[in-house]
């Protein structure tokens, strides 16, 4: 009788009529075949018995012990090889010709995947709350949505689902607002620490975005970051700063806001509303404006999480974002478009140049960026975007790169034909890190 240690590792090469055809690393074949509920194991001199076998792909073998594999399971008859027999199989096995690849790993990749990265946008106060608004209504793939306000009026006015619209601070507001008040807001949070906690858990990732210069979100915002980031969970602040026109005051208290806030998360990305003056006409209504300033929160968001979310050309490792923007600091964001045959190229350069950068990206170590286009984008987009960036940066900088398709922005030519969203971490001698996030 053979033991675990008697059998060299084998990969599986095809399931046929209840029988496993295995290839070891000399190139010898074997099979596998269930028979009166038992597993046989059969190769040139060796016959066993192995009453339980688990199959996987994942590291081109075969053992006693390893998981199962989402993809052995597009064949009925591998679980009766792990013991499952007894199930009645519904769906008999199609023909190899009757799908395609495209076809069989979308089924794969739309169906539920415990080792996916659950990624939440939490938005915070009457800013937070519209960013999110607007992140659902443009069908933002992924995430989970969530708001939190001490104003119940204005969550009811939310496209979100009712059991994702936490009102904190019942008994301190009765759910009429924080007045303006950071403290307020603050406390707020605080007295409902355990609805919040409640909201934020099985999340990998946590985005907290927040006007700030007001009362819930100014306030609020820290406290629910903190929680996040105390939970252990990978904590992302998308903050605003109020317009001139908005008053000395707001502008004072969303400087203690970010300042507070950048003390709670791993990563900061501050968005100056008043350097959007400079990319709109002077003819601009000022609603329009603040709809600009929510858009900018939801580019923010979707630049990031699209590279670990939605399945791509080339996808991101969780980990691997983890690692850069794991305390990386305070975070600025640029914007870029382009159109016509040089978009990619131009809109790459565009984002670097957004009047949204106070700073250079010469000595980013750290860049996680993202390219997002119909099915019309080309290899050579790709890289004509890839190499104005490369031509920037630090040689030695940490690189994550991800690409995209966006069936939507197919055939078109216009300025959303193409979207790159890229961060960009930089740390400078002496100075706190950024990083820029930029979506062209």
């Amino acid at each position: 009788m053979a033991t675990a240690s008697d059998i060299r590792p084998m990969g599986v090469l095809n399931v046929l009529g209840g029988r496993v055809l295995l290839e070891n690393p000399t190139g010898r074949l074997s099979c596998l075949k269930l028979c009166d509920g038992k597993i046989g194991f059969s190769s040139a001199g060796l016959r066993s018995i192995v009453p339980h076998l688990r199959c996987s792909t994942n590291s081109h073998g075969v053992s006693l012990y390893q998981n199962k594999d989402r993809f052995l399971n597009l064949h009925h008859e591998v679980p009766m090889l792990r013991g499952e027999g007894n199930k009645m199989i519904t769906n008999p096995r199609k023909e190899s010709s009757s799908g395609s690849v495209t076809e069989i790993l979308g089924d794969m990749n739309g169906s539920n995947n415990n080792n996916e990265a659950k990624i939440k946008v939490i938005g915070v106060g009457g800013g937070g709350s519209n960013a999110v608004n607007r992140m659902i209504e443009s069908e933002m793939q992924g995430v989970e949505f969530w708001i939190v306000n001490t104003d119940v009026q204005a969550m009811k006015m939310s496209p979100i689902f009712p059991e994702r619209r936490l009102q904190i601070g019942q008994e301190l507001t009765r759910g009429l607002g924080a007045g303006g008040n950071p403290e307020i807001g603050m406390n707020a949070a605080k007295e409902s620490k355990e609805s919040i906690e409640e909201a934020l858990y099985g999340a990998d990732m946590v985005f907290v975005t927040a006007g700030m210069g007001g009362g819930t979100g100014t306030g609020g915002a820290p406290v629910i970051a903190g929680l996040a980031k105390s939970m252990g969970i990978l904590t992302v602040g998308i903050a605003t700063t109020p317009f001139s026109f908005e008053g000395r005051r707001r502008t004072v208290q969303a400087q203690e806001g970010i300042a507070a806030l950048r003390e709670n998360v791993d990563t900061l990305i501050v968005i100056p509303n008043d350097k959007l003056l400079t990319a709109v006409s002077p003819s601009t209504p000022v609603t329009e404006a603040f709809n600009l300033a929510d858009d900018i929160l939801r580019q923010g968001v979707r630049g990031i999480s699209d590279i670990i979310t939605i399945p791509g050309l080339v996808n991101v490792d969780f980990a691997d974002v983890r690692t850069i923007m794991a305390n990386a600091g305070s975070s600025l964001m640029g914007i870029g478009t382009a159109t016509g045959k040089t978009r990619a190229r131009d809109a790459a350069l565009n984002a670097i140049q957004s009047p949204l950068l106070d700073l250079g990206i010469e000595r980013a170590t750290g860049i996680v960026w993202n390219i997002t286009g119909g099915s019309d984008l080309t290899l050579f987009e790709v890289n004509a975007a890839a190499e104005v960036i490369y031509d920037l940066v630090d040689p030695a900088a940490n690189l994550i790169f991800g690409a995209v398709i966006d069936p939507s922005l197919s055939g078109q030519r216009s300025i959303s034909a193409m979207r790159l969203a890229m961060g960009l971490h930089l740390c400078y001698p002496g100075l706190f890190s950024h990083s820029f996030l930029l979506d062209i």
